[in-house]
């Protein structure tokens, strides 16, 4: 008798272990998605920094998203290394010959290569009452998350021929 109780009991003990990872197992693709889409949602605002700080001419909020050794390829070709030179090249354009210009940028993807790392891609528009000026663009961007906040690691800027 004391053997079959046994039995039910572990029965039980097991019918409870695999309820409870079946319950597990249906809860935690509710707790990514949750985190993904917060994920998601900061990286999408530090692109829209980047369209705050060039739409009010402000050289340190553009450069904000960045992380303190980004690196950043410019649309023609050239390399600046670190936020503080990102905020200084930006303000120094933005003060002479990108002073009257705007910019809109959208994200087409963006791609979680592991919880903390993603690729994103935006197209991008700088307009300006000088034609020669304007420009359309394809933008890349490695953004790393670090704690709760996600930062632009690289990025390249890559213009789009006109046709």
């Amino acid at each position: 008798m004391e053997s079959q109780m046994n039995t039910k009991v572990n029965q039980l003990k097991g019918f409870f272990t695999v309820a409870a990872l079946l319950l597990f197992a249906s809860i935690h693709p509710v707790y990514a998605q949750n985190d993904r889409a917060a994920d998601e949602a900061a990286i999408r605002d530090n692109v829209k920094q980047l369209v705050t700080g060039w739409n009010t001419k402000n050289g340190a909020a553009f450069a904000k998203p960045f992380a303190e050794d980004a690196d950043y390829v410019i649309i023609n070709g050239h390399y600046i290394k670190g936020r503080e030179a990102i905020a200084t090249a930006h303000q120094r354009i933005f003060d002479t010959i990108f002073k009257d210009t705007t910019i809109t940028l959208n994200v087409t993807q963006v791609r979680f290569i592991r919880p903390d790392v993603a690729v994103v891609h935006a197209s991008g528009r700088r307009d300006s009452p000088v034609k020669e000026l304007n420009q359309s663009a394809t933008l890349s961007f490695v953004m790393t998350k670090e704690g709760k906040t996600w930062t632009i690691a690289a990025f390249q800027n890559t213009a789009v021929a006109t046709q």
